[in-house]
């Protein structure tokens, strides 16, 4: 399920920190790729981490923000403003996801009951969406992180309840076609492993995603029925790391998940 969509798309909170950012970096007459290379102990970070942090799209880290005070003779200031307006700003209910997404280093997902949109075809998700091509679109175009040159694609690792193979969308045309692309996303890419069908492991509370940004700071999102939930804070995202190696480790292997996706195809979808 998509995140809501509202008409804010950044927190005021982060636009108002990220603005001071701004004024701090152009007051050194420095270019968003030269704060950026003075991120992470020198390791850097991307110009469009930078842009994200300047226009309420991400939350940075206290540390971050402390090299930055230093790195831009800020004395304090932009940490007094970390702690007055981000340390303790919620993620708001409308944050689009797609924003996290499109900025994560790292990408790990857990899919419960159908296949993760990033990997989904184009019919599939209509049938999903129940043919709002608007939507449709949307969700497809999703998937450009992963043919972009920079900054690179996320390193994404996705794994998928058994139970989503055979759970139809619309037609079996429309199944077969949409294993049949699963099978086929190259290693390189994403890895891809089943989570053997059965009713007792952690995931079966529903889907979720953890993101990593460039400065390390991760973020996780929630599908409900209501709406899509971002969350920040380290109690939530320690116990969504503890399902997730519990998932991993039910996990068959990569090429094994492969074949169990073709045999499905044949078996349930080919006949």
């Amino acid at each position: 399920m998509a995140p809501q969509r509202k008409r804010a798309t950044v927190s005021p909170t982060l636009h108002a920190f990220g603005r001071r950012f701004r004024k701090f970096r152009e007051a050194r007459g420095w270019s968003q790729e030269n704060v950026a290379s003075r991120a992470n102990d020198g390791i850097g970070v991307t110009p469009q981490y930078i842009g994200a942090v300047e226009n309420g799209r991400t939350r940075c880290t206290r540390e971050f923000a402390a090299t930055m005070d230093e790195a831009m003779g800020a004395n304090g200031e932009l940490l007094d403003l970390y702690d007055d307006l981000v340390k303790d700003a919620p993620f708001p209910i409308w944050f689009d996801w797609h924003l996290i997404e499109a900025d994560a280093a790292e990408i790990e997902a857990f899919s419960l009951g159908v296949v993760h949109g990033l990997f989904q075809t184009p019919a599939y998700a209509a049938a999903l969406l129940r043919n709002d091509q608007a939507a449709v679109e949307a969700r497809i175009k999703r998937q450009d992180i992963f043919t972009r040159e920079k900054p690179s694609p996320p390193v994404f690792s996705l794994l998928l309840d058994e139970g989503a193979l055979h759970r139809e969308a619309r037609d079996p045309e429309v199944m077969r076609e949409q294993l049949q692309h699963l099978a086929a996303v190259p290693p390189e890419l994403a890895t891809i492993q089943i989570v053997p069908g059965r009713a007792d492991h952690d995931g079966n509370s529903g889907s979720f995603n953890i993101a990593t940004m460039e400065d390390r700071t991760q973020i996780a999102y929630v599908e409900s029925a209501a709406r899509g939930l971002t969350m920040s804070e380290p109690e939530d995202l320690a116990t969504l790391s503890r399902t997730m190696k519990s998932l991993r480790s039910l996990a068959l292997p990569v090429s094994q998940s492969r074949d169990l996706i073709l045999r499905t195809v044949e078996r349930t979808w080919s006949t």
